[in-house]
């Protein structure tokens, strides 16, 4: 199995060994290692509204594929638990419902809205039962205006992916961003996710592969901010494309922003228009195949589809042609590595350090 050493000066620094793109073991090993050991999105608040309500989950299908339920209780507290029973291992909620108890429809175990132990019929002669893994197992849980986050490791706070985040953009109504399920798709990905947040990471390709986009961006202005583990692509605007009327708090004030494209750290972006957002998340599926969800939410329906945040659907099927044809060059004999631009793959270049990180 490779190892990765990426040398932290990026000039340099050679790019990781094609093992990380074709090696079986190392896919496997990031399961674990990164996926489940980091911060996940997994929605918003927006799915339990009313205490009673149950939302069940699957944390990254067909990769990690964990059962997991959102539930609210009566004093109007979100919480995410296991969705197996602990008695047999069904799964309890199938479909988004309202509940007094969370209920298993094999053998009847009640489980209360927050996990604990309720009861079970027939079993009474049952010595030191119950117990406290008859409850079910409750997972971190962080909220950020309504958008939600889990981990299933023993990961840093989630401060330290999304708090750089949180500051730059303090000053947008997030009670106003509506997700709207028309809008949202899943993209199917003939590539290794790894090679899906590389693209992404880096703005150097923008002019020769998307030219809508790069006829509202102004690519000279075009810089990358990186933080522990997240980073900003910040997009400005060419001439009157649409831009953010950002007030005297923000950092950014005096800019004509077009985009906050956020990347956290392994597999999020976070793109932020003068609209709303379009949440993308990267979901490994095989070592070669990738599913991308693109859910969005708008703030602001006028500026819908508008500017940087217009096109989003060609923008990504052009960064799709690029990556499955990337993944088809890295299994060649005749490519091991590559160099990174010092001034246009920093974010790539972070992202690669940060998985001989957590990796090694």
């Amino acid at each position: 199995m490779p190892r990765f050493v990426i040398d932290p000066d990026i000039a340099r620094a050679k790019t990781p060994d094609t093992g990380l793109y074709t090696d079986p073991a190392l896919f496997e090993l990031a399961k674990e290692r990164l996926f489940a050991a980091s911060w996940q999105f997994i929605g918003s608040t927006d799915l339990v509204k009313e205490p009673g309500d149950a939302c069940p989950l699957t944390l990254l299908e067909h990769y990690i594929d964990e059962p997991l339920v959102l539930t609210k209780d009566k004093a109007g507290k979100i919480r995410l638990l296991s969705n197996v029973c602990t008695h047999r291992g069904n799964i309890l909620v199938h479909e988004p419902c309202k509940v007094n108890h969370l209920r298993c429809r094999y053998h009847g175990r009640l489980f209360h809205p927050d996990g604990k132990f309720h009861s079970m019929p027939e079993f009474k002669e049952v010595k030191d039962f119950p117990g406290k893994n008859d409850d079910l197992a409750e997972l971190p849980l962080f909220q950020w205006g309504k958008w939600l986050f889990t981990s299933l490791g023993n990961q840093p706070p989630a401060a330290s992916f999304l708090q750089e985040i949180m500051d730059r953009l303090h000053w947008l109504p997030f009670d106003d961003f509506s997700f709207r399920p028309e809008l949202s798709r899943d993209f199917t990905v003939r590539a290794n996710w790894a090679l899906y947040c590389e693209n992404y990471l880096e703005g150097f390709h923008i002019p020769f592969v998307h030219a809508g986009l790069n006829a509202v961006i102004d690519f000279g202005n075009y810089t990358t901010e990186l933080f522990k583990y997240s980073n900003l692509q910040l997009g400005i605007a060419k001439d009157d494309e649409a831009c953010f009327d950002l007030p005297p708090s923000s950092p950014d004030h005096g800019k004509k922003v077009a985009a906050y494209y956020f990347f956290v750290f392994p597999n999020l972006m976070l793109n932020f228009y003068p609209w709303g957002l379009s949440v993308n998340i990267v979901k490994p599926v095989s070592l070669s195949e990738t599913r991308v969800s693109f859910l969005t939410y708008v703030c602001d329906e006028k500026k819908y589809n508008s500017g940087a945040g217009s096109g989003l659907d060609t923008v990504e099927i052009e960064d799709e042609e690029v990556v499955e044809a990337v993944q088809k060059g890295v299994r060649s004999r005749f490519y091991s590595y590559g160099r990174y631009s010092v001034t246009r793959e920093q974010g790539t270049h972070h992202f690669h350090r940060m998985l001989a990180e957590w990796i090694g």
